[in-house]
C-alpha cells in the first residue's frame, strides 16, 4: 500500500471509530442545520478534525479541504479533500448508510482515494495507477454495455428544490423508462464506491462539492469505469456534475439527457 494511502486508511478508521459510537448515541449529536435540509453535528466535526489531526502527524505541510473545516493552507501540491460524513441525514436518522470520504490531491491529480464505511467495515480504497480494491480484493465496475437492465444510483435536490427539480425529474423521466431501476441512497461517496465495485451500473447527481466525489471518482477511474461532467468533460469537481459508470454506460446515459 502506498505510504499515503496507508496514511489516508489510519485516518478514515479513527474518523469511523468516532462515527459509529456517535451512531449509537445518537440522542447526544447536538445536530445544527447548516442550510435548509442541510445538516452537521458535533460527530461530523469531530471526525473531520482526528482525520487531519492524524494526516498532520505524518504531513504537517500538507494543505486541506474539509466539508466542515473549509480550508486549511499548506504545501498545495499535496492537498486532502475530507467529507467526514457523506450521509449526516441518514446519519442523524437511524440509517446505517454514511461514509468517510478522503481523497489526496498531487499537483492537482486525484492521487490517493479512501471510501470507508465504518458500519459495514467495507474498505475501498485506490491509488493512482495502481487498481482499486476493497477490503484488500481487487474491484472492477460492471461491463454494462446499454441501458437495459441496469441499476443506477442518483440524487434528487434537497437544496433549492423549486429550483433543481424540474431539470432533475426531466433527466429521471428519460431515464427511468429505459434502465433496470434506480436508487438514491443518499451517499454521494458510497454510491460511487459501489460504482466501483460493480455494484451499480452507473451514477449521476447535479450540485456536488470536490469532497463528495474526489475519492469516489478515484476509486472509479482504477476500477475501469469513466468520470465526467453532464457535458461529457473531464471536470466534474469544478463543474459540480457528476456521471459516472462502465465506460460504454456513461456515453449512453450522456445520450439519454440530451433527450
Amino acid at each position: 500500500m502506498h505510504a499515503m494511502l496507508n496514511i489516508a486508511v489510519r485516518a478514515a478508521r479513527v474518523a469511523g471509530n468516532i462515527i459509529a459510537q456517535g451512531f449509537e448515541h445518537r440522542d447526544d449529536l447536538m445536530t445544527e442545520s447548516k442550510s435548509e435540509n442541510d445538516y452537521v453535528t458535533r460527530v461530523d466535526k469531530e471526525a473531520e478534525q482526528a482525520i487531519i489531526n492524524k494526516i498532520q502527524q505524518s504531513y504537517p505541510n500538507h494543505s486541506f479541504v474539509g466539508e466542515e473545516g473549509g480550508v486549511i493552507e499548506g504545501d498545495d501540491d499535496f492537498k486532502w479533500i475530507i467529507d467526514p460524513l457523506d450521509g449526516t441525514t441518514n446519519f442523524v436518522r437511524g440509517v446505517p448508510h454514511f461514509a468517510v470520504s478522503i481523497a489526496l490531491m498531487h499537483k492537482g491529480r486525484l492521487d490517493q482515494g479512501v471510501v470507508f464505511d465504518p458500519i459495514r467495515n467495507e474498505l475501498f480504497t485506490a491509488s493512482r495507477g495502481a487498481s482499486a480494491q476493497l477490503n484488500g480484493y481487487r474491484i472492477r465496475c460492471s461491463n454494462a454495455k446499454e441501458l437495459r437492465g441496469s441499476l443506477l444510483a442518483t440524487a434528487f435536490p434537497f437544496k433549492n428544490k423549486e429550483k433543481e427539480l424540474q431539470e432533475s425529474m426531466q433527466l429521471f423521466s428519460r431515464v427511468y423508462p429505459q434502465c433496470g431501476d434506480i436508487r438514491r441512497s443518499g451517499s454521494a461517496s458510497l454510491d460511487m464506491a459501489y460504482v466501483a465495485a460493480g455494484r451499480l451500473d452507473g451514477y449521476w447527481e447535479k450540485g456536488l462539492k470536490p469532497w463528495d466525489m474526489a475519492a469516489g471518482a478515484l476509486l472509479i477511474q482504477e476500477a475501469g469505469g469513466l468520470v465526467t461532467d453532464f457535458k461529457g468533460g473531464h471536470e466534474p469537481m469544478k463543474t459540480g456534475s457528476l456521471v459516472c459508470g462502465s465506460t460504454k454506460l456513461v456515453p449512453a446515459l450522456l445520450k439519454t439527457f440530451k433527450g
